[in-house]
């Protein structure tokens, strides 16, 4: 089934935003404020929760949830990513030596998993991938911690396990052996098969690599629609692999397309490529930044869900940020000669600058207003999200200078 390939319609993408490197580390700056004051509250084994209240986030440990703060058991290491983040750009042992702290917090997260009591350790679920690479994986790579290392291997090892032979796919979340969650794969795990990539440099009796690649074809194949927009989940039979149907987790309806999760393959599908070199995946990322381009409002900030373009709809910035950082990656591998470069590192350069100036937090308690993490279960909604202050961040590192990705 081919993809439509829609032709951009917004004129003022044809003028190159300006925002300049004096803009970003003027930005930088303003974010490093902002987490020195944040340090101050989340520490050791105090994160912030998924979401904010009122635009302050509640604390939560990285071994320990509860009913309120649940999604917490999967976004803990975007704060880790984050003192990463400015160990890059300020080069301070402070924030280098405050996120290896972290790195042994999610050590004995794996050891809990394997030792003592699986579910407290919170790790039944793909997002291993991001609890990983923005804790273990970054510090292996910044350090050459051998420590980090091995718990990144355990972490792979993990993920693995959820991998379903007959689909060709990873498993989001549910226990394996649970008939009602079995089969469903989700757009965001995009995000979650690097760790594999990863891992396949040093383990090489483990298929590691096949496992990521089949699944990330197979989110092309199914996930994206014919038009270029996305499902949010794809549900297949688990004893055959036949693909059944799309839905939705958190989108307006199972045929709208919620805003990151299209970003979510924006970003995703070009990170693979950078390990497979399979063309087809930048032919799906071009169609997928079209679509989500022609969909913005004016101040190019993606409301919650892309059915939603009027002005005054519920924005989601998280959303926007992870879809600049896709534009960025996907620039990494066209060619020069490529007409739509232009289009893709203006409409990168639009968002970071719209964020930038009209949405920062103004209370240091959060980097990134208007995020929406769960709109249908009103969870988040107009609130800092700590993926969106991540993401945010990372988008602003790529500007800066060339970045060596945690992906």
């Amino acid at each position: 089934m081919g993809i439509t390939f829609e032709k951009v319609t917004r004129t003022d993408l044809r003028t190159r935003p300006k925002f300049s490197k004096e803009d970003v580390q003027k930005t930088l700056d303003q974010v490093v404020r902002i987490v020195d004051h944040m340090m101050l509250r989340f520490h050791d084994d105090c994160f912030p929760c998924a979401c904010s209240k009122n635009y302050r986030y509640e604390s939560v440990g990285n071994l320990s949830w509860n009913s309120e703060n649940f999604d917490s058991v999967w976004t803990t290491s975007f704060w880790t990513g984050i003192l990463w983040l400015m160990y890059d750009y300020t080069g301070l042992d402070k924030y280098r030596l405050e996120a290896q702290k972290h790195s042994k917090l999610f050590r004995q997260r794996i050891d809990n998993y394997y030792h003592k009591n699986e579910e407290e350790a919170g790790l039944n679920h793909h997002d291993v991938g991001f609890l990983y690479l923005l804790s273990t994986v970054a510090d292996y790579k910044r350090t050459g911690s051998e420590e980090a290392l091995e718990t990144s291997l355990k972490a792979a090892e993990l993920l693995s396990k959820r991998y379903i032979e007959q689909a060709k796919i990873i498993q989001a979340w549910g226990d394996m052996q649970d008939e009602k969650q079995q089969g469903r794969m989700i757009i965001d795990c995009n995000l979650n098969i690097p760790l594999l990539y990863f891992a396949s440099n040093f383990v090489k009796d483990v298929p590691y690599f096949d496992m990521a690649y089949n699944h990330v074809k197979n989110a092309s194949r199914y996930i994206v629609r014919s038009d270029a927009s996305t499902y949010h989940t794809y549900h297949f039979d688990i004893h055959t692999g036949k693909p059944k149907y799309g839905s939705t987790h958190q989108g307006f309806s199972d045929q709208s397309c919620w805003a990151r999760g299209q970003a979510w393959g924006l970003m995703g599908f070009p990170i693979s490529y950078k390990y497979v070199k399979d063309e087809e995946l930048l032919n799906v990322t071009k169609c997928l930044a079209n679509y989500f381009i022609n969909r913005l409002p004016e101040d190019f900030i993606c409301n919650w869900d892309l059915i939603f373009t009027e002005e005054d709809g519920q924005r989601d910035t998280s959303a926007a940020a992870i879809a600049a950082i896709g534009f960025s990656e996907l620039l990494k591998y066209l060619p020069v000669a490529d007409e739509s470069r232009v289009l893709y590192e203006n409409a990168c350069l639009a968002i970071a600058k719209s964020l930038s100036e009209k949405y920062m937090g103004t209370n240091q308690e959060g980097i990134l207003k208007s995020g929406v993490y769960f709109y249908n279960d009103h969870l988040g909604v107009d609130e800092y999200l700590i993926f969106g202050d991540y993401f945010f961040v990372e988008l602003l590192m790529r500007l800066y200078k060339d970045w060596d990705s945690f992906w």
